[in-house]
């Protein structure tokens, strides 16, 4: 294996010594011959294409779809391990959604002063179409993607949370169907907690939330924008996963109180609708009206009971950055709890101490755009040219409320089949937490793996790849 980086936590080795959760795999990776090892990646590749498990990059020319990259050494954690962040994740997404189902109506947290105001109804997710809403069962965030990074042993941070339609979790289910397809015996060696029931408790969760109106079993469907969407393989993969039916906007009409089906024996209603679609498409009535996504009408049999939104519009005000400093105090605030899982330590650009400090800095910090995803409008300091300093310093300094920073975190290591070998590569996790009559989790989620050396970035958009992640059985 190749020398690891004293300066980051490797989550295999203390020292020279394998940690015991690491054992097996230590093991099954030594003894394996360097052309087995070359036949299987090859082999997980073609898997990963026969099944279409792609993403789409745009704007960069040539074939916007590509494969992947999926590393066959898999991330460990123990029960012990996995206990503190399945707590810690159950907290934060029942902190994120009483907070949205506050700021959509008596604002306690805002009164209270506990945050302002303006990062609030300022901000661009913030949806004044639903204030004073109540969604079925008061969840707003059905599906929580909460970012972590780990930095020691027992060091956990959370990055950054979504809160909108997190994507991933098809490659969390590809990732272990491939493992087990490849490496039977690994699973009969290790007790691994299984994945696999992902689908049915997503199911589960959409059905608990059902509308009012609804009568007998509701009837789900997945909203879409289309085969061109970079996530139209999940949206799909999902669909069939659950029985559910994979739709259109096109697909769907409003008449009456109700949200119908276009099927060749007639309109059906729609109870449930888990939509991958943003806000601003969902409903040309509503919100844009150049919108060729969504449904006409929609919005208004929303608001009657007659249809649920998963999740909720307006949910993305509690995945936005600046808003993400204060969701510690929200869990003290809400639950009237010590918060299990930190935040990365933040500062705020609209902050003129904070936006002093980060221009002063900058060679140092992370850079983000408050509204930023997948890698993009990112500034990693340390590995950047001075080129590159400078014209950040030019954004943050023309619109400092739009950016924070943080430090930069020493991500733990994961070990990772590379050319030479094996060798560590940084990592983060994505675990998906369901929100509905119950807070639902399996064990486990998406590990994103920074292929490139010395990389910190782990965003597939951004040359990251994917791996299987175990939580072991007790």
């Amino acid at each position: 294996m190749a020398q690891d980086d004293p300066t980051y936590f490797n989550e295999m080795l203390t020292g020279s010594d394998v940690r015991a959760a690491y054992e097996n795999l230590g093991r099954w990776q030594a003894e394996m011959p360097a052309d087995l090892r070359s036949l299987k990646q090859s082999e997980a590749e073609q898997l990963f294409r026969r099944v279409g498990i792609t993403f789409a990059v745009y704007g960069e020319g040539g074939d916007p779809e590509r494969l992947i990259p999926f590393d066959m050494f898999p991330r460990v954690f123990t029960s012990e391990e996995w206990r503190k962040l399945d707590r810690g994740i159950r907290q934060r997404a029942a902190a994120l959604n009483a907070f949205l189902a506050d700021v959509y109506d008596r604002r306690e947290i805002i009164r209270a002063g506990v945050i302002p105001e303006h990062l609030v109804t300022h901000n661009e997710a913030f949806e004044k179409a639903v204030v004073g809403m109540r969604p079925p069962k008061n969840v707003w965030s059905h599906i929580v993607g909460i970012d972590l990074v780990r930095t020691g042993r027992d060091q956990f941070y959370v990055l950054e949370d979504n809160c909108r339609t997190p994507s991933g979790v098809s490659y969390m289910l590809q990732n272990r169907e491939i493992m087990m397809r490849m490496f039977p015996q690994l699973f009969v060696e290790n007790r691994i907690a299984p994945v696999d029931g992902y689908a049915g408790l997503l199911r589960k969760t959409l059905a608990s939330v059902a509308p009012p109106k609804c009568e007998g079993d509701p009837n789900v469907v997945i909203l879409t924008p289309g085969q061109f969407n970079s996530a139209y393989y999940e949206h799909s993969f999902l669909a069939d996963l659950m029985g559910v039916e994979l739709v259109e906007g096109q697909d769907l009409f409003v008449e009456g109180d109700f949200v119908w089906m276009k099927t060749t024996e007639g309109p059906q209603k729609v109870d449930v609708i888990y939509r991958r679609i943003d806000d601003a498409f969902l409903d040309p009535l509503c919100f844009r009206p150049d919108s060729m996504l969504g449904v006409p009408g929609l919005m208004n049999v929303y608001r009657s009971g007659g249809v649920s939104i998963c999740s909720a519009p307006g949910a993305g005000v509690a995945d936005d950055k600046a808003i993400y400093t204060f969701v510690p105090e929200m869990v003290r605030f809400y639950l009237g709890e010590a918060p299990i899982l930190e935040n990365v330590p933040t500062w705020q650009c609209a902050k003129r101490d904070d936006c002093k400090y980060v221009l002063e800095n900058l060679s140092e910090l992370v850079v983000k755009e408050v509204h930023g995803s997948g890698g993009y409008g990112m500034l990693v300091g340390p590995k950047a040219d001075k080129a590159t300093i400078e014209l950040f310093r030019a954004k943050i300094e023309a619109r400092p409320e739009n950016y924070i920073a943080q430090p930069t975190l020493a991500l733990s290591t994961v070990p990772t089949f590379v050319e030479e070998g094996v060798a560590p590569r940084h990592v983060d996790l994505r675990p998906y937490c369901l929100v509905g009559e119950k807070i639902e989790l399996v064990p486990g989620g998406l590990t994103r793996v920074a292929l490139k050396e010395g990389s910190l970035v782990v965003n597939s958009s951004q040359g990251g790849g994917v791996k299987d992640t175990w939580v072991l059985a007790e």
